[in-house]
């Protein structure tokens, strides 16, 4: 499992028709079925200490050097209306911001590898955002309040952090990625960042911002993964935290 899975594969090694044509197959069924599917073929192609001996990772659907990856299976569009994210909970001023006030806002540029909790990382990505500090302060957290809730706009994915952690000078909403806006396919048009944590902690489709007075378990803590997923201390394999 993760948000996206791993980047271009290495040298090509030979391999047998039916294997080959096996994965085809595997490739269609991810197009067709979603996210389940892709799932299994990432982690059936990406061992967490061997890139994909075959090479044909490369025949699978990606997004430049990620590969796409939803808890829906799709792309979900923003609202209608036009996108907004939204800030609040226990705040003293609920927020609701376009896209141009948030580009309004101080960015931060950030440049931090990408990674997963199976393993696999991609390196030195730029990102540029708004540090959730910024809207936390502009909204101002009231008293009592000790985490933050994340919702995406598909409706079901959610991920929380402590406010500590959410005060990060390296947690950001990203606007940019890669050097231009986030895509649709990586979480656009804003995602969460949370550069120390593995991947699932950086939701993508960001919609809403909730503070709240205790912890929430979100989309993959539900599922067995941890709370806090800091990079080289939740697997048991990574001893380079980015």
């Amino acid at each position: 499992m993760t948000v996206v899975d791993s980047g271009p594969a290495e040298a090509v090694s030979p391999v047998g028709r039916r294997v080959f044509v096996g994965m085809i197959g595997l490739g269609v069924a991810g197009i067709v079925f979603g996210s389940k599917v892709r799932s299994a073929i990432g982690s059936a192609l990406s061992p967490v200490t061997e890139s994909d001996p075959t090479g044909l990772t490369a025949l699978l659907p990606t997004t430049g050097r990620f590969r796409f990856y939803s808890v829906v299976g799709f792309s979900p569009e923003p609202p209608a209306d036009g996108y907004r994210l939204r800030v609040d909970g226990l705040v003293e001023e609920q927020l609701e911001l376009d896209l141009g006030e948030l580009g309004r806002m101080r960015q931060v540029e950030l440049v931090k590898d990408f990674q997963c909790v199976t393993g696999w990382r991609v390196e030195d990505v730029p990102w540029k955002g708004v540090l959730v500090r910024d809207l936390l302060e502009s909204a101002g957290v009231i008293d009592g309040a000790t985490h933050v809730v994340f919702h995406s706009f598909d409706g079901v994915y959610t991920e929380s952090l402590d406010l500590d952690q959410a005060r990060r000078d390296d947690v950001i909403v990203a606007l940019e990625m890669l050097g231009a806006a986030v895509s649709r396919d990586h979480g656009g048009p804003a995602r969460l960042y949370v550069a120390p944590m593995y991947g699932y902690k950086s939701l993508k489709w960001l919609g809403r911002i909730e503070v709240v007075e205790q912890a929430a378990e979100g989309y993959w803590e539900a599922r067995g993964y941890d709370t806090d997923a800091w990079i080289g201390g939740s697997n048991g394999r990574d001893d380079e935290p980015v």
